[in-house]
């Protein structure tokens, strides 16, 4: 699969990703972003079939703020331990506005990604509304971060 496919509406997406990108719109509903107004929410499914969700948390002390794809990432590695992921969905919308923003994951998000496709020794791909609106699928997730740290910066 190539790095990017760019799509110019929602509706050119596989069924599987439209699915994904309506469940982390529902995750983004539950954000709490007090401070940015920036609603996140991520969706990934597993392939055993289960949805995890997850949507930013921020806090007064910006640095302990949580976002949206990590705590989806994290809660499936808590509940469903060794089970891959096969797709994951971001979104983001301005608390007030109906319309998502185009928004990719952070840097940190980027690296986390690209770690727990490490751990599973097998890709899997990221869907966003991107620049020039339009959705964007990887295919894999470390596309999203090339020259990526990993163990062998730790000279492991």
């Amino acid at each position: 699969m190539n790095d990017f496919t760019v799509f110019d509406s929602i509706e050119l997406l596989d069924a599987e990703s439209r699915y994904l990108i309506h469940k982390a719109k529902e995750a983004a509903a539950h954000a709490y972003a007090p401070y940015s107004k920036f609603h996140v929410g991520a969706a990934l499914i597993l392939s055993d079939g289960n949805l995890i969700t997850g949507s930013n948390q921020e806090n007064a002390s910006y640095p302990l703020c949580m976002c949206g794809e990590r705590v989806a990432l994290y809660a499936a590695a808590a509940q469903f331990p060794g089970v891959a992921i096969k797709s994951l969905a971001v979104v983001a919308f301005r608390k007030g506005q109906k319309n998502l923003v185009a928004a990719t994951p952070c840097g940190a998000c980027r690296q986390v990604l690209h770690e727990f496709e490490e751990r599973q020794k097998n890709p899997f791909s990221v869907i966003f509304f991107g620049p020039g609106e339009k959705w964007y699928r990887t295919g894999s997730a470390s596309a999203l971060l090339p020259m990526a740290f990993d163990k062998a910066g730790l000279g492991h």
